[in-house]
Parts: C-alpha cells; structure tokens; sequence
C-alpha cells in the first residue's frame, strides 16, 4: 500500500473563552495518500478550517502528531512551515486572496518568484499552469475580469505552482453558483487523478460525490463516512 503523504495522531486544538472551552480539533487521526480526493464537511464552526490551517502549518496544534511529505509540522520552526507551504502544500481559500493590482499569471508567478525562480521562467510555468485548469488565454486579465469560477481556478494554479504535491482548499465553492461548483469539484477529482493530493472542506454535499474518502467533522472530531 501506497504511504501516506498526510498523517496525524491525536491533534488537539481548543480555544478557551470566559465561560466554555470550545474543540476545534479533538483527537484527530487522518491520513491522506498520494493522488486521494478528501472531503471533509460539518457545520459552520465545527472544526473544518482550524485543521486545514494546522495541516498547512497556519496553526499550531494545543498537542498530537502531523507529518505532511515528511515534515513534522507540530515541531516545525515558522520558517520551516512557511518552506512546507513555500514547496510543497498549496492553500486555496474561498475568497481567492488574489492581488487585484496584478493578471491572472503574474497572480499564479509570485510563488515562484519567491522561490528565487526568475521573472520568464515563473511566468512560462504560471501560464502552464493555467492552461491546467483551463484557463488558457485568459493569462493577462485581472482578476475584476474574471469570474468567480475563474478566480477560484487561477487560486488553484497558484496553489500548484513549483510541483507542490498537495492541495488544502477551505470552502472553495462557497461563493460560486451551481455550474461552477461543480466544474471546480471536477477539476479538483482530474487533479487527484495525475496524483496531487487534494484535501477539500466544503458546506456543499456534491463534494462527496467526487471525492475516494469522505469525513465528517463534529466538535472537532472527525469520523470516517461511507
């Protein structure tokens, strides 16, 4: 059997207010394998995001185990978890975080860039990327140009950028309409099928229909659904 490219144990997460301590994330234990659709789904406020953002090393763990392509994200300096995003972990957020003052392939450049990669070549391999989630010849438009679909895609292709193996996405259809859900939810399954590793939280139930393994997030505990 394949190894797991994302593995936890035990993560605990809670936050404490002046009347309740609230899980976030309680005794979680989850694998990912290379080339697996994930979906992870609960109610507002449940625990989705907190483990995406301990997964990407956004967050810290209260306690517990997780090791992504390798690194002990629990143990890693903030340098460290930045390089794990920086090389390896691709984050997608519902409300694209794109830089309105720049296109569609300068947007999906800057990681990159970043990485020390120079202008011609990061922008060769962004319009790659783009033409990977099917969004070629729309290259040099701004995001205020685009469609919130088309916004979400080109979050996607940055998010692919420099072979990154793995793909975390927070409620990514949360402000598209039905058509383009489901064309994200479609890319996202051809994406697991040439081996990234996608593991997408989502309000909407079609993600399920997409996805090889399916969990259920309550008060911070994640149990396996059928």
């Amino acid at each position: 059997m394949i190894s797991p490219l994302i593995r936890t144990q035990k993560i605990r997460k809670a936050y404490q207010s002046e009347v309740e301590t609230v899980w976030a994330a309680r005794d979680v234990d989850f694998e990912a394998r290379p080339g697996e659709f994930v979906c992870i789904y609960g109610a507002s406020g449940s625990g989705k995001s907190t483990l995406l953002n301990l997964l990407a090393g956004l967050d810290l763990a209260d306690s517990g185990e997780i090791q992504v392509s390798g690194v002990d994200v629990a143990t890693a300096d903030e340098k460290q978890r930045a390089q794990l995003r920086l090389e390896t972990v691709g984050v997608v957020f519902q409300d694209h975080n794109l830089i309105d003052e720049f296109t569609a392939v300068e947007n999906v450049a800057l990681p990159l860039e970043a990485r020390g990669t120079s202008a011609d070549a990061a922008r060769t391999e962004a319009a790659d990327q783009l033409r990977r989630v099917g969004l070629a010849g729309l290259e040099d438009r701004l995001p205020r140009q685009l469609s919130g679909g088309q916004r979400q895609r080109v979050g996607v292709a940055r998010a692919l950028t420099g072979n990154r193996a793995v793909l975390l996405a927070d409620e990514p259809t949360g402000a598209l309409d039905s058509a383009a859900t489901l064309e994200l939810f479609t890319l996202f399954r051809a994406l697991c099928d040439e081996g990234i590793t996608a593991v997408i939280c989502s309000h909407d139930p079609r993600c399920r229909d997409y996805a090889d393994t399916r969990y259920e997030i309550i008060d911070g505990r994640l149990e396996a659904r059928s």
